[in-house]
């Protein structure tokens, strides 16, 4: 089979942005095949040309399977959750699960992998300039769970690639935001429930919102000319939270709030909301990780990525309109 007929695998395929790439690698002529879990939910893949394989990034007997021929390994899947109530299998998922899929890419003859990594290992520059993948940070800047372990994972993957000698570029994506947000992320649950009227006030934070099909781009041009080793930030522009949820408000005519409360007074309720959070099982919608993060403003420069690769970004204002517009589609409002 030759490179170009091969087949291109996407762990993680049906999430949102797994989905964003596989649509992006279609709208290429590419041949992709899209690794998902057993009885996991497929929307986002209907009435795409992609090949639908059940497996798991844990379990590498499926890994080998899916992985027979293909050229390149995009590894987009992810436990990307703000509160767990066991984090075991995030960090087994994360971690281990990413080295699962580094290492059966590299003896299945993938000629290589992207890796999708996140701002969230990086560090922020406490005067809120935009912070570079060259910006100090440790383990312990990580807050939480799902942070620590897609730091440990990054980690992980780097030293295994050089321990292989496998070419994995790693990329960054920021905040993606815009249609087909089914579960939907935690980014997208604050455009959901401002957009509902479910957010009558905010704390002072920041982040860099782009569009999810940007991001997915920006994985194609990393595996075309990105550099073993090396990773890159696919971001788009700075907006504080309160920018935010005018544009959302403007969207959904509404009027935004203008109640801005200080971050102390919010750890009270996420505390409350964590504690029935470990009775019913269910994700609360304030956190204390979540609010821990949200005393940083999280901005990031893509200047690398567009030097580099070529990577280009839109006005996140569309994304947030995009987004917006399927929420109310969709009846999530």
């Amino acid at each position: 089979m030759s490179a170009a007929a091969a087949p291109k695998l996407v762990t993680g395929a049906n999430g949102f942005l797994g989905a964003a790439v596989v649509r992006a690698l279609l709208a290429d002529g590419e041949v992709v095949r899209a690794l998902v879990r057993p009885g996991s939910d497929r929307r986002n893949l209907a009435n795409l040309r992609a090949e639908i394989v059940e497996g798991d990034i844990t379990e590498r007997d499926s890994l080998r399977a899916a992985m027979r021929d293909c050229s390149a390994v995009f590894h987009v899947a992810a436990d990307y959750r703000l509160w767990v109530a066991d984090p075991a299998p995030m960090y087994r998922a994360n971690v281990e699960g990413s080295v699962n899929v580094l290492e059966t890419a590299a003896n299945a003859g993938a000629a290589r992998m992207v890796y999708t990594s996140s701002v969230a290992v990086l560090g922020i520059n406490a005067d809120r300039t935009p912070a570079d993948e060259t910006t100090s940070v440790s383990e312990a800047d990580m807050i939480g769970h799902y942070k620590r372990s897609k730091f440990l994972a990054e980690q992980a993957v780097r030293r295994r690639a050089r321990e292989l000698g496998y070419p994995v570029v790693t990329v960054n994506p920021s905040t993606p935001i815009g249609p087909g947000d089914i579960k939907p992320t935690p980014t997208g649950r604050i455009l959901l429930d401002a957009a509902a009227g479910r957010m009558p006030a905010f704390v002072d934070t920041g982040l860099n919102l782009v569009h999810v099909d940007d991001v997915a781009r920006g994985h194609l041009l990393a595996h075309a000319v990105g550099v073993p080793g090396e990773r890159y930030i696919l971001g788009g522009e700075d907006f504080t939270l309160q920018r935010i949820l005018e544009l959302v408000a403007a969207q959904v005519g509404r009027r935004a709030s203008t109640i801005r409360l200080p971050h102390w007074f919010v750890y009270p309720i996420a505390f409350a909301a964590e504690g029935v959070a470990k009775l019913t099982k269910r994700e609360p919608r304030v956190t204390l990780d979540g609010v821990r993060m949200s005393t940083k403003h999280m901005y990031f420069s893509s200047r690398k990525a567009e030097r580099e690769l070529g990577y280009r970004w839109r006005d996140p204002r569309l994304a947030i309109a995009a987004a917006v517009d399927w929420f109310k589609a969709h009846d999530y409002l």
